[in-house]
């Protein structure tokens, strides 16, 4: 399975656990130690693991879709990992995390799960409760990676279906790949070259207008009034997802 993120050093490349449809875990943190221990763990209960080590490559990571759940260790290269989570409500994923932190009052705890944290697990703790955590939060909030939603743009990646403002949008299949990126990258502006490489796996010239032929499609099907622009042009670079009502 190919994994758009190459942050990980603890995992060998070509390493696989056979149930690749079990979810994946998005770990974040700077002890390697403790990151092998959890990894071990996970893996023996069927979910790929992954490591990232900044929030940068853990907010790429996060935004791209692939990981059901998050594991964040709140130290962080000086940084706080709730800014982790913090981002990503703000953005609208709500990628279920389990926070990691050290021993701290109780309000602290609170202020991480008012931040959009699931669950939080104070240090020291045994690998095996972080394990059944992790299974818990992904039991309440079932597998995130079927569904995506921006603003009133809904996405059933199983049913492979999508609602605007409530009305189903027929797609073909190019289409709705289109659209499927465009919302797991949200507020990005991306360019012609990028989505050429990423959508159709090719890299054209360009110049292509293939591009632009897709998105004119999806804008049309989304919007047949043309009343609202949901994929706006952004001068000189490429297309976005509007990110306003």
């Amino acid at each position: 399975m190919s994994i758009p993120f190459a942050a990980d050093r603890t995992v060998p490349k070509g390493e696989q656990t056979k149930r690749q449809a079990d979810a994946a875990v998005l770990l974040v943190g700077n002890d390697l130690d403790v990151a092998e221990e959890i990894r071990f763990e996970l893996q023996a209960g069927g979910h790929p693991v992954w490591l990232s080590q900044t929030t940068r490559d853990a907010l790429r990571a996060a935004r791209s879709g692939w990981p059901s759940v998050l594991v964040v260790d709140r130290a962080l290269n000086g940084e706080d990992g709730l800014s982790i989570v913090e981002t990503l409500r703000h953005e609208g994923n709500f990628t279920p995390v389990l926070v990691v932190g050290p021993p701290t009052s109780v309000d602290e705890r609170i202020n991480g799960l008012k931040a959009g944290a699931d669950d939080y697990l104070v240090k020291p703790f045994d690998v095996r409760e972080l394990a059944a955590r992790v299974e818990a939060v992904l039991r309440r909030a079932g597998d995130p990676r079927a569904r995506l939603q921006f603003g009133d743009l809904e996405m059933d990646l199983v049913e492979r279906t999508v609602r605007c403002a409530a009305r189903l949008v027929e797609l073909l299949p190019t289409e709705f790949k289109l659209l499927e990126y465009l919302m797991r990258h949200p507020g990005q502006t991306l360019s012609r070259a990028k989505l050429l490489e990423d959508v159709w796996n090719a890299k054209f010239d360009v110049r292509s207008n293939v591009v632009d032929v897709q998105i004119g499609n999806l804008r049309r099907k989304l919007d047949p009034t043309g009343e609202r622009q949901y994929i706006v042009s952004v001068r000189a670079i490429g297309f976005k997802l509007r990110d306003d009502d």
